[in-house]
């Protein structure tokens, strides 16, 4: 398929490229990957037009900007990163569009720059890489908490998507992980720390103040989309009252303020799935470079069995309308 968005796609500037370098072994592997993260007029262009890519979405690598204790220093760094990507995005125009990294550590800093990038950079939504470190390296901040309501204000009254991308669970808070570190990253627990941040998101009540407010995850969901019946059943002979703020079953926020991609997970059976669950008019395609292949994706993407109404939604109508691409 010719055409084709893809909006899980990273970058790295000088000061988070080490971020990067955690799951690759050997220095091969990483001189590889050092230079796939840093590409963005080259290579990155020559794998998109060689897979029928004709627009992608950068954001900055994981965690990034929220690894950083310092609020102050996360401002500035998610900044830099931005002006950066404008940078970028200006020289090409006609193929890339950005996604705004956000200092989360102080709400309305991250809401100001949002703003910024909105409307200053011509950015059309943000990549926040999952919760962020306070003050703390042992502190873990969630988006559902009070102080966060002013900037989902703003991200809805600017009416651009939020993009909830994994990281690792915190050393001291995933126990269940120790002696197994193959576990980690993309394997599972990428997955899992997302998906119950989503959940946060969803029960929190979130969604009842801001019905317009749209996030994305990746990976065909992080689970999700086989799961949601089961969070909203549990064992529904009881005719127990959920335990949360929100007014509504978490599978109808589901359903209406989440869209997911195919990043890293090119299974036919998997997209199917999700497809009876969350519908072909909230997914997307993806494919997670630089840490998955584009030519694995699209060639994916290009030959799996669904039909070519479907194919033409995820792989670029959806994206065209969630983000306001023109065509």
């Amino acid at each position: 398929m010719q055409g084709k968005i893809a909006l899980e796609e990273h970058f790295a500037i000088e000061e988070t490229l080490a971020d990067s370098d955690v799951f690759f072994g050997g220095p091969a592997l990483w001189d590889e990957l050092k230079h796939r993260l840093l590409d963005m007029q080259e290579r990155r262009l020559r794998e998109m037009d060689a897979n029928g890519i004709e627009m992608m979405l950068p954001s900055l690598n994981a965690p990034a900007v929220q690894a950083i204790h310092d609020p102050k220093q996360a401002v500035e760094l998610a900044r830099r990163a931005n002006d950066f990507l404008a940078d970028e995005v200006a020289k090409r125009p006609d193929r890339f569009r950005g996604l705004a990294a956000l200092p989360m550590q102080d709400p309305d800093a991250a809401a100001r720059e949002l703003a910024r990038c909105v409307r200053d950079l011509g950015f059309v939504g943000a990549l926040v890489n999952g919760f962020s470190q306070i003050g703390d390296p042992d502190n873990a901040t969630y988006y559902d908490l009070p102080q966060y309501r002013p900037f989902w204000a703003e991200t809805a009254d600017l009416g651009v998507p939020f993009y909830l991308h994994p990281r690792n669970p915190l050393a001291k808070h995933a126990p269940i992980y120790d002696g197994h570190p193959w576990l980690l990253g993309p394997t599972w627990a990428f997955g899992q720390e997302t998906a119950v941040h989503a959940l946060r998101l969803m029960a929190s009540g979130l969604f009842d103040v801001h019905p317009s407010l749209q996030i994305v995850i990746g990976h065909m969901g992080e689970g999700l989309p086989y799961s949601m019946w089961r969070v909203d059943n549990r064992n529904a002979w009881m005719k127990l009252a959920p335990k949360y703020p929100a007014k509504r079953q978490l599978g109808d926020y589901f359903h209406e303020n989440f869209y997911i991609t195919t990043s890293g997970n090119f299974r036919t059976q998997t997209l199917i799935d999700a497809m009876l669950e969350i519908g072909a008019d909230r997914i997307m395609f993806s494919s997670d470079w630089p840490f998955e292949n584009i030519d694995h994706a699209a060639n994916w993407f290009d030959d799996c069995s669904i039909s070519e109404a479907d194919r033409l939604k995820i792989g670029r109508g959806n994206a065209m309308r969630l983000f306001g691409l023109q065509a």
